[in-house]
């Protein structure tokens, strides 16, 4: 007789430890280089055009998804839900962009874009930072709904209407997100001060990671644990950080795509991967995990079939009732 699946609780805490039982072998062995290798790069111009082309690591996967995949699997997209979770995420990338782009990063090898500048505050960035959030939060969504509903379908929720029995509003405190959100963020301020090249300052970018990633969390876990699919979510995270590793660590920062202010990081930094900081991983589990809570909150909020109101806050009785 098959085994029960596991609860989602549990099915939580089994996603967590898979990214723990990779991230400490591999974090053993990057410590053991005591001095990285420095790449000598003769060519002026040793990547014309490479930032530009390489977005086609997220384009790629968007168009074989929506154009064969999710078609060939005869999947319906939950339309309104993806696209209010893309209205929502998108301008929350792109006003983190234009505010902290020029304090968090560098773009010392103008030769890799079109040099095509756009807005950002402290001077234009290129273009291709605004299409690379555009294009990573809709790769993100598109994979993670493949998955559920296609591909390990057999662990999703089908049918959400019926599962909305309870009256509970969708916006519910979740208290050990809060905690876990605070004992990561004060171990990044310890580290910064007491094992950092740079112990000036505060960990901002790292800061701003956790807060992107556990906002929704802490707002709206309760509501949505039990409607995502873990399997298809830890599946989505390996994808992107296996896309972010090859991306970052092989290209963009060894040939100046784009680097990173080191003051303004952890200071946390991998040798073997031309100084990548830590944020560079965090980043892409950080936007996986709140892009997958914001589209369940926003998809049980239109299977509801209540107004907004109703549905994130509960029914408010009026005066007298």
């Amino acid at each position: 007789m098959p085994k029960p699946p596991p609860s989602q609780h549990l099915s939580a805490w089994i996603v967590v430890i898979m990214l723990v039982m990779i991230a400490i072998p591999m974090g053993i062995t990057l410590h053991t280089l005591n001095t990285p290798a420095v790449m000598t790069v003769p060519d002026q111009n040793p990547t014309p055009y490479g930032y530009t082309w390489s977005l086609s690591l997220f384009l790629v996967p968007i168009v074989v998804i929506v154009w064969w995949f999710l078609p060939g699997a005869g999947v319906e997209v939950p339309k309104r839900s993806f696209w209010r979770t893309i209205w929502i995420l998108v301008p929350l990338g792109f006003g983190l962009d234009f505010f902290l782009a020029n304090r968090f990063f560098v773009f010392a090898n103008t030769s890799a874009t079109l040099r095509i500048g756009a807005p950002a505050l402290g001077g234009n960035i290129p273009i291709e930072e605004y299409i690379f959030y555009l294009s990573g939060f809709i790769v993100i969504l598109l994979i993670y709904i493949w998955l559920d509903e296609y591909w390990l379908a057999a662990y999703n929720v089908p049918d959400y209407a019926g599962e909305l029995q309870e009256s509970q509003p969708l916006l519910r405190f979740h208290i050990s997100s809060l905690i876990v959100g605070v004992v990561i963020l004060g171990a990044a301020v310890l580290y910064k001060k007491f094992r950092s090249p740079y112990p000036q300052g505060f960990p901002e970018y790292f800061a701003v990671l956790v807060i992107g990633g556990l906002v929704p969390s802490v707002g709206f876990f309760p509501a949505a644990r039990r409607f995502i699919n873990w399997r298809a979510f830890s599946l989505t995270i390996f994808m992107i950080l296996l896309i972010s590793m090859f991306w970052e660590a092989t290209m963009a920062v060894p040939y100046g795509w784009w680097g990173y202010q080191q003051e303004r990081m952890m200071g946390l930094f991998v040798g073997a991967w031309a100084g990548l900081p830590i944020e560079a991983v965090t980043v892409w589990i950080a936007v996986t995990y709140g892009t997958t809570i914001v589209y369940e909150v926003v998809k049980i909020w239109q299977y509801s079939g209540k107004t907004a109101k109703h549905a994130f806050l509960g029914k408010v009785r009026n005066p007298g009732q």
